[in-house]
């Protein structure tokens, strides 16, 4: 930690200790035993409690005391009540919220994830109550999100926190999409511009499927469910807003740069983790670090906490509104995730009976749908009554009467115990590696790669998912839902991918495909990965013959060096500019070390000529019939191609390559000349016109500039992109990425690093609000206290939450 943080750190300390003094007892409803609360310097709520209930009460009060807005919202998506607040335009997102809302009942369900679940989340909520009871006895003391938007926070129920809104699904809309691009230009015309693997996919569509109704909106209530939330200025009071016009210019080049990233990480988003051996540090103790990836928020994603009571001691992130912690460690061993590739969602087509609109044919019979009507509150205007079907394989989505035809989605995750993370609580509390992966044998929903380190020496890895079984069919296209093409089944956990040990001395994955060359199991997996290159970046350091630090391991996390730079910059030797400039940019950058650092110069000419080779390979080959459904090509391809160029060309193959790599390098140049200058000592990567993060509010758009000021985070200079380990997102902005990290060395708990950006609180007016941005933006980490000693030596407050009698 630099001199900076330090006296950030006794300047915090000061302005809380009063505070702590003169609150030693807050009453809150609803405890049993007090509750010891001590908040270190960082923001992380260390919660010490006599019992497991008011463990549980007190992290749901404490979180939503310091994230009420984020909770707020939450629980609006979980609930289908967005358009109570937010008008008619919500009203689609509500019915498709409602449409695939979990139905079962709630022992069954939450009994899943723990043997005392009812328990735990019971009262989990009632702290989260707790909290919102007294804000809305006190509204001066909300922040102040509620007074822009003129509302107040809502109570909360079970069915809020096991929302499968949140939830990383897969892969429905991708379905449709491939369906589509099939449809247009072929199997094999697809297969050549996607990257399937390791095995080769089913794409036949049905004759029962019609390309005229694969090109209707037939997933919009399930796309409406899965959208982010944005606000505009009509939906905050008057004297906050900001002007109708920057707003939509400012959204517009948002959204741009939005889109522009997501269609290039199509297959680049993820995330990291590994563990090593004890072998292989320098501590002689194994070592975890993950940091998962995804888009940047303020407040956070995720958020610390530190649970101690009788049967529990443990610390690391999870979402804020689920009881543990999904990614952390305890006394015994430490644990992280990344995706692991499965299918739970198939797009569903059905014949409709002719005669009678609700039924559809199955195995030779016609069913009657089952229907269930609701009522959407919607701001200004009347109640809107709405009826939900469903068949046998799950919620409709689109009914075309003139074709006959009907559209459901078949959902793994609405079986029971398909709550993203909740499974966590039995990882919480494991001991050793056979817990840890029999807790792993719980999780469902999101499909992971749960790794694992302990203080006995060990390290492990299990992918852990809920697993539809496909015999015959990909699920990587629509198909009909006539009886022809069923699951048979889930694949238990167990026989799911997993080591123990291994010769290497470490274990890492990366949202990459994973799974052994003779796993036997192949109609159990998915076909898309992500690409390689953060692996084998990783591989290529671990498997260095040496022993590593905590602290390296958290420079690996950062690490910027580009795979695809050091494939593709060597091809530049054979190629030659009559332009001076240009082709000393050439040279520099064959002197380069491929790392994107944000003070370089190569840095910036190269990633500004990937991306316009990229470019240039989409508007060549990408057909544009396809074009709004296929986004870009797969990195992995594009290298591909460039060092076999007769995959894609059918004649003077080197010279048409040379040709392509000239050209998007001249376009490159062009680019960054428009967009930065012409002083090519100012084409550094790293600055605001080019690569940087600035984080925004949820509200952060819609407000006037002072407002944006306060809500938004300051824009700094980044390095990185989707291919380098510090994956930073593809476009200008580092909109996606690593918000939490953890390094953790078994040895001791005390050397644990991390990091949660911005920080811990959701109010703006709290110390913790954006204190951890610009550690986070520089690459940096705090240290993560674990004994109660430690926790005092970097203590900010305490205090005691009692019961109130």
């Amino acid at each position: 930690m630099n001199f900076k943080h330090i006296l950030f750190a006794l300047l915090l300390s000061q302005t809380f200790f009063l505070s702590s003094c003169q609150n030693q007892g807050l009453l809150v409803s609803g405890l049993t035993d007090e509750v010891e609360v001590i908040r270190d310097q960082h923001g992380i709520n260390h919660i010490y409690a006599k019992n497991e209930q008011d463990l549980f009460f007190a992290q749901g009060y404490l979180a939503a005391k310091d994230r009420i807005f984020q909770f707020e919202l939450w629980r609006r998506q979980a609930t289908g009540t967005l358009a109570e607040i937010l008008g008619e335009r919500e009203l689609e997102r509500d019915r498709g919220v409602r449409l695939f809302k979990f139905r079962g009942d709630k022992e069954t369900e939450l009994r899943r994830y723990h043997p005392r679940g009812v328990e735990i989340v019971d009262a989990f909520v009632a702290g989260i109550n707790s909290y919102i009871e007294e804000v809305r006895k006190n509204p001066d003391t909300l922040p102040i999100e509620f007074q822009m938007l003129d509302i107040l926070p809502e109570f909360w129920t079970w069915e809020a926190v096991i929302s499968r809104h949140q939830g990383l699904l897969e892969n429905v809309s991708d379905e449709l999409n491939i369906s589509r691009v099939v449809s247009k230009i072929g199997i094999e015309k697809a297969k050549q511009l996607y990257y399937f693997h390791p095995n080769e996919p089913i794409l036949d569509i049905d004759p029962g499927i019609t390309e005229e109704l694969l090109m209707k909106d037939i997933l919009a209530p399930y796309q409406a469910f899965r959208r982010g939330v944005s606000f505009r200025p009509e939906d905050i009071l008057t004297s906050f807003r900001r002007e109708e016009k920057e707003f939509e210019k400012a959204t517009a080049l948002l959204e741009e740069e939005l889109t522009f990233t997501l269609e290039s990480d199509a297959f680049a988003q993820g995330s990291n983790n590994w563990v090593i051996s004890g072998e292989k540090s320098v501590s002689g103790f194994p070592i975890m670090a993950n940091d998962p990836h995804r888009l940047q928020a303020i407040p956070s994603l995720r958020y610390w906490v530190h649970l101690n009571a009788p049967g529990w001691n443990v610390i690391g992130a999870g979402e804020p509104a689920i009881p543990g912690v999904s990614i952390g460690h305890n006394e015994h061993g430490a644990w992280g995730l990344t995706i692991f590739s499965t299918d739970n969602e198939d797009l569903k087509v059905y014949d409709l009976n002719p005669g009678n609109p609700e039924q559809y044919w199955h195995k030779g019979e016609w069913l009657s749908m089952k229907s269930i009507q609701d009522t959407i509150r919607v701001k200004g205007q009347a109640a809107q009554i709405v009826t939900h079907r469903y068949t046998i394989h799950g919620p409709v989505t689109f009914i075309d009467e003139e074709l006959n035809k009907l559209v459901a989605v078949q959902c793994a995750w609405l079986e029971p115990g398909s709550a993203p993370y909740l499974s966590s609580l039995r990882m919480d509390q494991s001991k050793t590696w056979e817990e840890f992966r029999e807790a792993c044998t719980y999780n469902q929903i999101p499909a992971e790669n749960m790794v694992w380190a302990d203080k006995n020496g060990n390290i492990g890895w299990q992918a852990a998912a809920i697993t539809p079984i496909r015999r015959g069919f990909s699920g990587l296209v629509a198909t009909m839902g006539d009886g022809r093409y069923e699951w048979d089944g889930y694949l238990p956990v167990t026989e799911l991918p997993n080591a123990f040990n291994p010769k290497s001395g470490f274990i890492a994955t990366a949202n990459n495909n994973v799974t052994p060359p003779d796993f036997p199991h192949t109609d159990a997996l998915g076909f898309k990965w992500a690409d390689n290159f953060r692996a084998e970046r990783i591989k290529e350091m671990l498997s260095q013959e040496k022993k590593f630090t905590v602290e390296e391991m958290g420079a690996l996390q950062n690490d910027y060096l580009s795979l695809p730079a050091r494939q593709l910059v060597p091809l530049l030797k054979e190629i030659r500019f009559e332009d001076p400039t240009t082709d000393s940019l050439r040279k520099a950058l064959l002197a380069w070390n491929f790392i994107l650092d944000k003070n370089s110069v190569q840095a910036g000419v190269y990633v500004m000529w990937e991306r316009m080779l990229r470019r240039q390979l989409d508007d060549k080959f990408i057909p544009q019939a396809v074009k709004p459904w296929l986004g870009s090509i797969p990195m992995t391809r594009v290298l591909e191609w460039m060092e076999k160029p007769e995959l894609i060309f059918t004649s003077e193959v080197i010279i048409q390559r040379n040709r392509v790599l000239k050209e998007s390098f001249v376009a490159a140049i062009k680019e960054l000349d428009q967009k930065l200058g012409a002083n090519v000592q100012n084409w550094h990567y790293g600055q605001s016109n080019y690569k940087h993060a600035q984080i925004r509010h949820p509200l952060g758009q819609a407000v006037n500039e002072t407002w944006q000021a306060k809500l938004n985070t300051e824009s700094i200079p980044r390095g990185g992109y989707s291919f380098t380990p510090g994956a930073n997102g593809y476009g200008d902005n580092n909109t996606s990425g690593a918000s939490f990290r953890i390094v953790v060395d078994t040895e001791d708990w005390e050397k644990t690093i991390g990091i949660n950006n911005p920080g811990q609180s959701g109010n703006p007016e709290s110390p913790f609000y954006k204190n951890l941005f610009p550690i986070w933006a520089n690459d940096e980490f705090v240290t993560v206290p674990f004994s109660k000693e430690k926790i005092q030596m970097l203590k900010a407050s305490q205090e005691w939450l009692v019961p109130k009698r």
